[in-house]
């Protein structure tokens, strides 16, 4: 199979993103859980059982749309895009999530997931990207703007997660 994205730039260090397989799923099962208990990027408090992982990580298999990073033979990020409303008015809005395993921040796998998941929307016809990110999270913010992405708002204290109302950032980006 041959590579979405791959680079050798030492910042990088030889990262290879390539669409997600079944056999990923342990490995990107443990970086969802990992972000699921320490991190308010999933708001969860629940981890997900391999049943439940595998189910959803199945639905994005069959859209073809999960990617994940590799370094190595080693899984050290994934990224998704999925359906952002059940309604069919929004069938062609889509939401991203990009996730990069605890130790490897910093090198550049958040940047290559998306721009994989963007040019792979892009292809697939779809109209805009959205993303939903904890409005504290001003590395994944950052990380959409120098994407294309744009604040499209932010809603206050939707969501709890370790004993503190959180802020959702909305951001936007047209596609094609």
């Amino acid at each position: 199979m041959n590579p979405i994205y791959e680079t050798t730039d030492a910042r990088v260090r030889a990262v290879t993103i390539r669409p997600a397989r079944p056999a990923d799923l342990d490995a990107v099962l443990a970086i969802r859980n990992h972000a699921i208990e320490h991190g308010t990027a999933l708001w969860t408090d629940t981890p997900q059982s391999r049943d439940e992982g595998a189910a959803w990580l199945a639905a994005h298999l069959a859209r073809g749309s999960a990617y994940v990073a590799e370094s190595g033979a080693s899984v050290v990020g994934f990224g998704v895009y999925g359906p952002w409303k059940d309604y069919s008015g929004f069938r062609h809005t889509v939401e991203n999530s990009v996730y990069v395993a605890e130790g490897q921040h910093g090198r550049g796998i958040g940047a290559a997931l998306l721009s994989t998941l963007i040019t792979s929307a892009e292809a697939a016809g779809l109209h805009v990207m959205i993303a939903g990110i904890e409005s504290g999270n001003a590395a994944s913010i950052r990380l959409h703007e120098r994407h294309g992405f744009e604040h499209a708002g932010t809603v206050r204290e939707v969501g709890t997660k370790f004993g503190r109302w959180l802020d959702l950032t909305l951001m936007r980006r047209q596609l094609g």
